[in-house]
């Protein structure tokens, strides 16, 4: 019980939870158990070590943003820069911002003055609630290749990999020899019970992540930054709904219209009129209208 509230399951995909899971410092072992997972199947290419790059102050602020991200950054062993990130919600921008993101980490990696033959290796791995690509492979990676002849790779400092959850889950069959299924079925929060017993004892980085979930679960503070990031995502999913409800906004509320709404929302609670929020925003007036009443009559 946590102030007479029983204890829920928290969901390991939710992104507050995953960086603290694999994010900071401690959790290495973790990380790296998830990372050789994801990234090599042979023994001879697995990862020795990994350091965790913290960089994200979890305020408030951020946990309540809809559109925020909580990524998880590491340096392994040989030197490879790699980022994970969830993805719940599918804004319909994956297939461009993931690799414009791989480009800000590739921006950072590389200091003033130092050659470009030092550019490090960034791997990108995004961990998708959502089916992405039409392709029936739950895990899919992605290099610079040249088109007609595809064993010649560009350049190796890039690497994007999607895991697309729903298509694990479809599985008829999950192989608990392969680690990655067994991470994957730890994701799966809806895991039975006896399953995931059986995922602790055969994984040691596994059943560290269960005891750092049960933990977070009795702890006060982690369960309401939790839900807030929880309420971030449901909000967003219900101002999708409705607005499709209302016939005014179909096939318009992904990418940048998502943030326009919240401008629009922000000015309006602070008196601006519909003529000035529709200017600021290149809202039409009847959706700024629609936004006031539904302020109105929260």
């Amino acid at each position: 019980m946590i102030g007479g509230v029983e204890m829920q399951k928290l969901n390991p995909l939710n992104d507050f939870i995953f960086q603290k899971l694999f994010g900071e410092k401690g959790s290495e072992q973790e990380l790296l158990s998830l990372l050789n997972a994801i990234l090599y199947s042979k023994q001879k290419d697995k990862l020795i070590s990994v350091e965790i790059l913290e960089n994200k102050t979890l305020t408030g602020e951020l946990l309540n943003d809809k559109m925020g991200i909580l990524d998880v950054r590491g340096v392994t062993d040989s030197g490879i820069h790699v980022n994970v990130e969830v993805q719940r919600k599918d804004y319909a921008n994956m297939h461009t911002r993931s690799p414009y993101y791989w480009s800000m980490l590739l921006n950072k990696a590389i200091k003033k003055g130092e050659d470009y033959a030092d550019l490090p290796k960034i791997i990108a791995i995004n961990i998708l609630d959502f089916n992405l690509f039409d392709l029936p492979k739950f895990h899919t990676t992605y290099r610079l290749r040249e088109d007609t002849h595809r064993e010649f790779i560009l350049t190796d400092i890039m690497e994007l990999h999607y895991i697309e959850m729903p298509k694990f889950y479809k599985l008829n069959e999950k192989d608990l020899e392969n680690p990655l299924h067994r991470w994957l079925k730890f994701f799966d929060k809806d895991v039975p019970d006896e399953e995931l017993k059986e995922l602790i004892e055969m994984d040691t980085a596994i059943k560290q992540a269960v005891e750092k979930i049960d933990y977070l679960s009795s702890d006060e503070d982690a369960v309401r930054l939790y839900q807030a990031r929880e309420i971030a995502l449901f909000d967003y999913k219900s101002s999708i709904s409705r607005a499709k409800s209302e016939g005014k906004l179909e096939g318009k509320l992904e990418g940048k219209l998502e943030g326009k709404l919240e401008t629009a929302k922000n000015l309006i609670i602070e008196g601006s009129s519909t003529t000035f929020t529709s200017k600021i925003t290149g809202l039409d007036k009847s959706i700024i209208e629609q936004l006031q009443k539904e302020l109105n009559n929260a």
